[in-house]
């Protein structure tokens, strides 16, 4: 007899590194069948023979096959393409049972105009956009639980929302202009050999690109506009760093003078209060990429500056997190448990490598 606690799954785009991170943690839940896992690369491999750090943990093969036989039978797919591609998939699976979270930016923003400005010059299915739950738990956790698709938010916007949320929430933010830097690891952009991620010219480098012009802006400014943020803008630099997994974000922005940052730290640990694997540093401690790589966890750190001659004051707001898995594929499996009736950290709450 069939186990009622057992979810099917299936993954389409299983080749890449946010499937790789997929496969790590579904493979080892017993309340998971992993149905299929189709590629166009690698065709009739174990999966263990591209993922290497399953080797011999699995018989599942790498199967090129349409996206409805792909999901046949089961009950939630994964959707790890590229963008464009992935909406086209998608689009064979809406007349399904089968329900989607998808790791691209697809279905991320709910307008059309943003779409078309910062990922492609045409959506394949535009009527579609604003259906998806956007699936951040930290601000959607009860809409994530009844949704039928859940678009996973990027790392860049993981990293800077999930930063000032709590200030978004209470008003801090509207009619703000957030200075951002954020850094980011190689593996953000993909498994493909590219100028972006090749070896030789990321180690030892640091460089921005995309000044004021990165894909995730107009995700980030939508998802603290729905935390209640009104008219902020955002002056973001991305910056490419020597490291293949780990991000971190810092914000800066001014605020009102009778704030402290004891008071914004407290305001910032009830915020995150059912969210285990968020954690608001001490003042006498700032985050650390290392401290949370190949973890779900996110660190948090504040530091307030008040100017001595105009008394202005400032908030640094700095955020670290693996890309691939709170940036990516972790979320996902948030998202997963919450879809599934877990609690959103449920089996996630393994620390991070040290060092």
């Amino acid at each position: 007899m069939q186990n009622k606690n057992i979810t099917k799954v299936s993954i389409i785009g299983g080749s890449g590194f946010l499937a790789a991170e997929l496969l790590r943690h579904l493979l080892v839940r017993n309340d998971v069948e992993l149905l299929r896992v189709s590629s166009k690369d690698h065709i009739g491999k174990k999966i263990g023979e591209v993922h290497r750090s399953f080797y011999g943990l699995s018989d599942l093969v790498f199967e090129d096959i349409p996206p409805r036989e792909c999901v046949a039978g089961a009950d939630l797919v994964f959707l790890a393409m590229p963008h464009v591609i992935t909406a086209k998939v998608a689009m064979e699976l809406f007349d399904t049972d089968v329900r989607i979270i998808d790791l691209s930016g697809d279905f991320r923003l709910r307008e059309l105009d943003d779409y078309l400005r910062v990922y492609a010059p045409e959506h394949p299915c535009p009527d579609r956009l604003g259906t998806f739950t956007y699936g951040m738990p930290e601000l959607y956790a009860d809409e994530i639980k009844n949704a039928r698709y859940v678009a996973n938010p990027g790392c860049f916007a993981t990293c800077i929302a999930t930063s000032v949320l709590p200030l978004a929430k209470g008003g801090a933010l509207n009619n703000q202009a957030l200075r951002l830097v954020a850094l980011t690891g190689s593996s953000g952009s993909g498994v493909h050999p590219q100028a972006g991620n090749h070896h030789t010219l990321r180690t030892n480098n640091i460089k921005a690109y995309k000044v004021f012009d990165h894909q995730h802006t107009p995700e980030i400014v939508q998802t603290l506009n729905s935390a209640g943020a009104d008219k902020v803008s955002l002056d973001f630099v991305p910056v490419s760093a020597p490291l293949a997994r780990g991000m971190m974000s810092i914000a800066q922005f001014d605020l009102d003078s009778s704030d402290s940052e004891a008071d914004i730290r407290e305001q910032y640990r009830r915020y995150f209060a059912d969210f285990p694997l968020i954690t608001v540093l001490p003042a006498d401690m700032t985050p650390e990429v290392v401290a949370v790589k190949n973890s779900l966890r996110i660190e948090i750190g504040l530091t307030v500056k008040q100017d001595a001659a105009s008394g202005r004051k400032t908030l640094c707001a700095i955020a670290v997190l693996d890309n691939l898995v709170k940036g990516g594929a972790g979320q996902a499996m948030q998202n997963f448990n919450l879809m599934t009736g877990r609690d959103n950290a449920y089996g996630l709450l393994q620390p991070a490598m040290w060092p």
